[in-house]
């Protein structure tokens, strides 16, 4: 039995924001299927703890970068947490990151290298008798960990996974005595970018192994297009870099099961679905086919390449239903776009159910993001037998079969991928959706094809423990 400490800064249920979250909280229970014992730490968001009913205080912090702290253990949704309850760093209103305004919160170093000090501080004397074997830290939020570590001499393997390179975690170099960082080591060989603390190369230069969620991420990465600044010390690394594929919660996401929708057994139970789903959204019934997109609204995520390939997915009756937050001048125009257009629809938010439905009564799942390190949108259309309309690139490009006629002869096609990343390519690849959408033979073999692809976590739940086994092997 191997145990293993998550560093994370969000975990479903309890807190999401992004995909980070549904790892968190589904990769555990994978684990324990391979032989390995995960304790989640996680910081003790007023959110988070509201929903706590029982824990027990395992540990106490005097002085905790600003004030008092405890760790608490409890068990939910089949995970075992440890929660770091430090009312000074986390019972604020506001999101997880950033306040009321939109903006980071100004002591967020602080906040996540508390995290990082107790995970280090676990490593080394254990919570509640539990000492893990390593430390498994994700993203800039658990970069710090290893240089903690190193400080308290604790030769603990360190395991980091990179979900998005785009968050580098940094910080003035005046906060170094803040943060309780060796000055002799805030240099290029260690944490020291451009001037600045960056928890984010912390971690990827003191980890034991290193890898991100996707193979063909992992070989971006080692680009100056996509590694944003971290190629070089990536290429450094590059004998310890690997890519592990995401999956998804089977229980959580299964059109068999699933409360949020009307549950299906095949391809064909989607009707009821796509009927719920427009008078959800005000669309009427339309001949071509119902995109449905759930996203943060940057663009990173494509979607401004989205707005302007717009006439093409409303050719020949495509419809638009839309779920997500973030760039106000994209929320705006997203919204005047529905305003302008019968076919279009626009909620402004999160809304969990709802997007169960829109991956039940959607036709084509959109991703066209401009970078995308594994995605898990895609994954969830596949599970449901939307049909995903992706960009060519990270995890997009390792999920999905796309529907070239070499595919779509051999009956394996599953998706339709783009490239070059571009508004008139999306809007081609729009195109070739509608097209394939009026061949209900070759449509209704694609739905088929998308559902009986392995989603879930089993294989790469297996290629974690392996690489569990190799940092652990590295180390003695």
């Amino acid at each position: 039995m191997i145990k293993a400490l998550f560093v994370v800064s969000e975990c479903a249920p309890l807190v999401k924001t992004g995909g980070l979250a549904d790892v968190a909280g589904a990769l555990p229970v994978a684990l324990a299927e391979h032989g390995v014992a995960v304790r989640v730490l996680l910081p003790g968001y007023r959110t988070v703890l509201s929903q706590i009913d029982k824990a027990e205080v395992v540990e106490t912090y005097a002085g905790l970068f600003g004030g008092a702290a405890k760790l608490l253990a409890c068990r939910l949704a089949g995970v075992d947490l440890l929660i770091l309850d430090a009312p000074h760093l986390y019972d604020r209103d506001g999101a997880i990151y950033a306040n009321a305004t939109g903006n980071d919160w100004p002591d967020n170093p602080e906040r996540f290298a508390a995290l990082c000090k107790v995970a280090a501080q676990i490593a080394k004397d254990g919570a509640g008798g539990w000492t893990p074997d390593l430390v498994h830290g994700h993203d800039w939020q658990a970069g710090l960990t290893p240089e903690y570590l190193h400080d308290l001499n604790q030769p603990t393997p360190f395991v980091f996974t990179i979900h998005n390179i785009a968050f580098h975690g940094n910080a003035d170099a005046s906060k170094l005595k803040t943060l309780d960082l060796e000055p002799t080591r805030f240099t290029a060989d260690h944490f020291e970018f451009w001037g600045q603390i960056s928890a984010l190369k912390a971690g990827l230069i003191g980890a034991t192994k290193i890898n991100t969620v996707s193979q063909t991420y992992a070989e971006e990465l080692l680009t100056p297009e996509f590694g944003i600044g971290m190629d070089g010390v990536l290429a450094a690394r590059r004998a310890d870099v690997l890519g592990i594929v995401n999956g998804i919660d089977l229980e959580a996401w299964n059109p068999e099961t699933d409360p949020n929708i009307q549950t299906y057994k095949t391809a064909a139970g989607k009707a009821a679905n796509k009927k719920t789903l427009r008078k959800t959204f005000g669309l009427r019934p339309s001949k071509g086919p119902l995109y449905v997109l759930v996203s943060r609204l940057t663009e990173q995520k494509g979607i401004d390449l989205l707005l302007e390939a717009l006439p093409s997915l409303l050719a020949d009756g495509g419809q638009l239903a839309l779920l997500g937050s973030g760039d106000p001048r994209l929320e705006i125009a997203l919204l005047e776009a529905a305003d302008g257009h019968e076919n279009v629809a626009v909620k402004i938010g999160y809304d969990e159910q709802l997007s169960h439905q829109m991956m039940a009564g959607g036709d084509v799942i959109l991703v066209p993001s401009r970078f995308e390190p594994c995605g898990l949108t895609q994954l969830y259309g596949l599970r449901y037998g939307t049909v995903p309309l992706v960009a060519l690139t990270g995890g997009l490009a390792d999920t999905v079969i796309n529907a070239s006629p070499a595919a779509l002869a051999r009956g394996v096609a599953t998706g339709v991928q783009f490239f070059p990343i571009t508004a008139q390519a999306l809007a081609n690849a729009l195109e070739r959706i509608n097209e394939l959408f009026k061949d209900r033979k070759t449509w209704k073999k694609m739905q088929q094809n998308a559902m009986k692809q392995p989603v879930g976590w089993q294989t790469s739940a297996a290629a974690y423990h392996d690489l569990y086994v190799s940092a652990l092997e590295t180390t003695k």
